[in-house]
């Protein structure tokens, strides 16, 4: 092998483990600013939610009459009517049929009851707002129940695209009118659809 070739050999050599070099040193930055992000990012929420959560203190205190429950999951909750005789609670796979309003912390309406009509919602097993996903199933039949909810027990960082705005914490109260198993409310469904279909049918002979 020729001096020339010897030359060019390692000059090729050296380029190569030069280029792996830097495009291993190029990453590191990478992998550091990402964990220094995370870390930033954490303790942002952390700081967030605190606020949210001296919101909702100001809110209880100022309302002392209210014996408010704080929740194992993050929020906060009284009763203004109780259901002392049941014990039953909704499971996942019941049908929930509830009624509910959403205001802001300072009791402005973001969504009327009558905006937002009577809920049909199969318990865990639709999307829902977190909070209310929990929330219903510590209700029995009949009760009213006020909930504060920190917003990421809400609609979160996005809102909803609508009249929620971002990280906004909110007030719920929400109703429980009835559940069941889906099968008894399936068989309910059908219940009235033959009663409709034959007051139909009467009407139409009877005209």
């Amino acid at each position: 092998m020729t001096y020339s070739k010897i030359i060019l050999i390692a000059f090729f050599a050296t380029v190569l483990f030069s280029s792996c070099k830097q495009h291993q040193e190029a990453r590191r930055p990478v992998s550091q600013s990402s964990g220094s992000f995370m870390k930033q990012s954490i303790a942002r929420n952390k700081k967030l939610i605190a606020g949210e959560e001296d919101q909702i203190d100001s809110v209880i205190k100022s309302n002392p009459a209210q014996k408010y429950i704080a929740s194992k999951k993050g929020y906060w909750y009284y009763y203004e009517s109780r259901n002392l005789t049941d014990s039953i609670t909704p499971k996942k796979g019941d049908i929930a049929l509830f009624d509910y309003e959403v205001r802001d912390l300072k009791g402005n309406i973001i969504y009327s009851q009558a905006e937002l009509e009577p809920q049909v919602y199969k318990v865990d097993k639709q999307e829902i707002m977190m909070g209310l996903r929990d929330g219903i199933k510590l209700m029995r039949k009949t009760e009213k129940v006020h909930f504060l909810f920190t917003s990421h027990m809400g609609y979160g960082f996005h809102g909803d695209n609508n009249k929620i705005g971002t990280n906004q914490p909110l007030s719920c109260t929400v109703t429980l009118r009835d559940f069941m198993p889906e099968s008894a409310y399936n068989k309910q469904n059908e219940l009235k659809q033959t009663i409709k279909a034959e007051t139909t049918t009467k009407d139409s002979i009877t005209n």
